[in-house]
């Protein structure tokens, strides 16, 4: 069958099984206040003119953001295969949207950076949980044989959604001019995702989510020792496949290269620029290769269907990261020392570079969700989804800290580029040893 034959059918086929058109109405609605969340904080603490950030400030920034879930994830991952995922999704989703709100009212009045990182720290937390949350719960709404061409489809959709969301809050922020008191609009708008979700969660059944084996009260107990051993059962249930392996290294790799190649992004558009707004500078600029991400997250989804059935999982994580090698080697490189009227045609190649980087990036993710998904029991799910965020976060800051040592407030930094190069070719060679290895039975 056709990729887009694939994805009309797994539509309909998500349209006739009850919950399914509502568990996606949540990821939408979600990602798109994620995106006006993280778009109208990223206007707030990187391209603030009342709020100056160096390299080192921007990776500590990231880390109070995203390391501290990464350590409890894997253990708040054993929830979502003890408690109602109904109940989480519903209870989340209105936490999130108390706290951006706390968030929007603490920009307003000028809110120091420290708390306004914890607040913002929370709702990362809460939104990662979330996700992990509804990809453990759609082999409950849907038949296996139609997850693959529905996570392009949710995919696809999502990170359009997620687009608009960032668009809006750079509309906002825009029209407003920059500053603490437009961010905190902005922001405060982004809650009307989290609202949206909370009600759409409301609407199914106690259990319908999963898991299949619910805690009672005599399970007290183990649901305590699961929370505290969920890091190790998480990593477990991977090694126990060689194919979940492969799309770990494959994730963790790619975020790797992402994290630096992010901030390296950052500290080119913070450059000055003498014709003022411009789409290759400050915040509309990164906005404008944000967008770039996403339109190369949408081409993988597209693609994903037609390449995962004919390479097969473990082959379409390498082909993924073969493609970012090359783009990695050639078209990141210019932007890191062009200067004059070159520099334009560079940030030309760094769109280009994004779009692609943002493809490649996007099919690893989507063949280690399938993989995960068909190959990770639903008693041990939620915990590796949690764990592969813990991947993602950790990979991404450590990365970005480990930059911001040694890149320059200009980023003009050749030796990042090609780093990211050969971190693609060792991941590429960790994947090949690990399917030489014997699966645990």
């Amino acid at each position: 069958m056709r990729p887009d034959a694939q994805r009309r059918a797994a539509v309909a086929a998500a349209v006739r099984r009850p919950g399914m058109p509502r568990l996606a109405l949540i990821r939408f609605a979600g990602q798109f206040g994620d995106g006006m969340f993280q778009a109208a904080l990223s206007g707030a603490i990187l391209f603030n003119p009342e709020r100056a950030t160096d390299p080192l400030a921007v990776a500590a920034g990231f880390a109070v953001l995203l390391l501290p879930y990464s350590v409890i994830g894997p253990y708040a991952g054993a929830l979502l295969d003890r408690w109602d995922r109904r109940a989480v999704l519903l209870v989340a989703n209105v936490l999130r949207a108390v706290l951006i709100l706390v968030t929007a009212v603490g920009l307003a009045t000028g809110i120091r950076d420290t708390p306004l990182l914890l607040l913002a720290l929370a709702v990362v937390g809460i939104s990662r949980f979330l996700l992990a949350g509804i990809s453990a719960a759609l082999p409950r709404v849907l038949e296996q044989r139609w997850l693959v061409p529905m996570n392009s489809v949710l995919a696809t959709v999502a990170s359009g959604c997620a687009g608009a969301g960032a668009a809006a809050a750079v509309a906002i922020i825009g029209a407003m001019g920059t500053g603490d008191f437009a961010s905190s609009v902005a922001v405060a708008a982004g809650a009307g995702g989290s609202v949206f979700s909370a009600v759409a969660a409301f609407g199914f059944a106690r259990h319908q989510l999963g898991p299949e084996h619910r805690a009672d009260s005599r399970g007290v107990r183990e649901s305590v020792r699961a929370v505290l051993t969920g890091l190790r059962t998480g990593a477990r249930a991977i090694a126990e496949s060689r194919d979940a392996t492969t799309a770990m290294i494959g994730v963790g790799t790619h975020r790797i290269v992402f994290g630096a190649n992010t901030l390296l992004m950052v500290l080119v558009l913070r450059r000055p620029n003498d014709s003022g707004i411009s789409t290759s500078s400050g915040l509309v600029g990164f906005g404008v290769a944000i967008s770039a991400v996403a339109a190369g997250m949408l081409a993988a989804a597209i693609l994903a269907p037609l390449l995962i059935p004919r390479l097969g999982r473990p082959r379409t994580v390498v082909v993924g990261l073969s493609a970012a090698l090359v783009v990695q080697a050639t078209l990141v490189p210019p932007i890191t020392f062009a200067t004059g009227a070159a520099e334009q045609r560079a940030h030309h190649l760094l769109l280009v570079g994004a779009f692609l980087l943002g493809l490649a990036g996007q099919l690893v993710k989507l063949t280690g969700d399938a993989t995960l998904q068909i190959d990770i029991d639903d008693d041990r799910r939620g915990q590796v989804f949690a764990l592969q965020d813990t991947i993602f976060n950790i990979s991404f800051v450590t990365a970005i800290a480990l930059t911001a040592l040694v890149i320059p407030a200009d980023g003009r930094s050749l030796g990042v580029a090609v780093a990211g190069a050969v971190l693609y070719a060792l991941g590429i060679a960790a994947i090949a040893v690990n399917s030489r290895r014997r699966a645990t039975p």
